[in-house]
């Protein structure tokens, strides 16, 4: 019985060395430096952005004033009002954006919403089409660059998309923002220096016309920018990271709207590492292509959070057994993989986090990650499946 435990635990900590060791890969090879691709290179081709809205109103103005400055007179600036009920087909009309309007209130989602716009663009392709949430800034020059690095490799590009904490925030928000930045900027930053491809986010995505165009995105999954990047990469062309061009957009400050986000975020994201990661890995091998195995890699790291949870859970049972039983392994497995975790948080923040947090904060996330626990716990008994739109703080 005893070795059977012993067995268990050890499994169970070897799973968790995985995305450990995967985590710390990405982290360390973010330090080597990189000349990326210069705004100036490359064709830029006509290009269509395409900006799904769902209630909008009051925010999408500021969208569409960073985005229009840097288009040129042939490019297209589409706004999907999706199952509006406010004023933002008359805003987006208003400042100067093509307007399509949408309205399905049984095939609800963002997935619906894009399939809606490139049905829209067929009649006129363009040879990009860039995707921004109507919630964002997009910073100068990112528009260019990105449709000029698609243009160039023929692969979808990911922009740098960061979120950040509303001013005079808590320090629970500023971890927030912390994470944010280890998942959307040092990770794939990492796999870019090494040539592999990252996850798609949601925003600041650019894609050649002929892989959008075919690509299933009528869906109501809750986090179907995740799986867009997988099915792209399945189909040939694994989505690239530009950290030269950045989108920036701010955590809702409402405990109701940050809730709803990082619970369609997390239990999406939980939801593919059981349904897809173990598939794209077997996939990655029988086909042997590395960059699926560096997706399904990749994928498998499960949010900072509950990584820290499980591992401490995982450390704390092995030490036990070692305490009754002598049996060692199990507790290097799981020291090993804490270790890890350790060196790859304080490395992340040392190099990227500073400007967020002090290190003492830095200490509070153990707190934070307790405080996680009930939404983990809903991920078993109660998963969100359904896509649902985070409350905006003006609602």
């Amino acid at each position: 019985m005893i070795s059977v435990l012993g067995f268990l635990i050890g499994a169970a900590a070897l799973l968790l060395l995985l995305p450990a060791t995967v985590l710390f890969a990405e982290v360390l090879f973010s330090f080597i430096p990189f000349a990326g691709p210069r705004r100036e290179e490359g064709e830029r081709g006509r290009i269509a952005v395409l900006m799904p809205a769902h209630n909008e109103a009051s925010i999408i103005a500021t969208t569409l004033r960073s985005v229009k400055p840097q288009l040129a007179r042939s490019d297209r600036l589409v706004v999907v009002a999706d199952n509006c009920s406010d004023d933002t087909k008359l805003v987006g009309a208003a400042e100067g954006a093509e307007v399509i309007v949408r309205t399905d209130l049984t095939r609800r989602g963002k997935g619906y919403a894009l399939d809606y716009g490139v049905r829209h663009l067929e009649r006129d392709p363009p040879q990009i089409v860039i995707v921004i949430d109507a919630d964002c800034m997009v910073a100068p020059g990112t528009i260019d660059t990105l449709a000029r690095f698609s243009a160039q490799t023929s692969r979808p590009v990911q922009a740098l998309y960061l979120m950040h904490a509303p001013q005079d925030s808590g320090l629970r928000m500023r971890i927030a923002e912390f994470a944010f930045l280890v998942k959307n900027k040092v990770r794939p930053m990492g796999l870019r220096r090494l040539g592999l491809p990252c996850q798609l986010m949601g925003t600041g995505m650019a894609f050649p016309w002929m892989c959008i165009s075919t690509a299933a995105l009528a869906t109501g999954h809750i986090v179907e920018d995740l799986k867009l990047g997988i099915d792209l990469a399945r189909a040939g062309t694994p989505p690239m990271f530009c950290s030269e061009a950045l989108v920036t957009s701010q955590f809702a400050e409402s405990s109701e709207g940050s809730q709803s986000q990082r619970t369609r975020w997390e239990h999406g994201h939980l939801g593919l590492i059981v349904s897809d990661a173990p598939r794209l890995f077997l996939e990655s091998v029988f086909t042997l292509d590395l960059k699926l195995l560096a997706l399904a890699l990749d994928l498998s790291v499960p949010p900072l959070a509950l990584l820290g949870l499980m591992n401490a859970l995982v450390w704390l049972t092995s030490a036990s057994l070692f305490f009754v039983t002598k049996q060692q392994n199990p507790l290097i497995i799981a020291s090993t993989s804490i270790v890890l975790l350790a060196l790859s948080v304080l490395l992340s923040w040392d190099r990227y986090g500073r400007h967020i947090l002090s290190l003492g904060n830095l200490v509070h996330a153990v707190f934070y990650a307790i405080m996680k626990i009930p939404l983990y716990a809903k991920f078993l008994v109660a998963r969100q499946l359904n896509w649902v739109r985070s409350k905006r703080d003006h609602e």
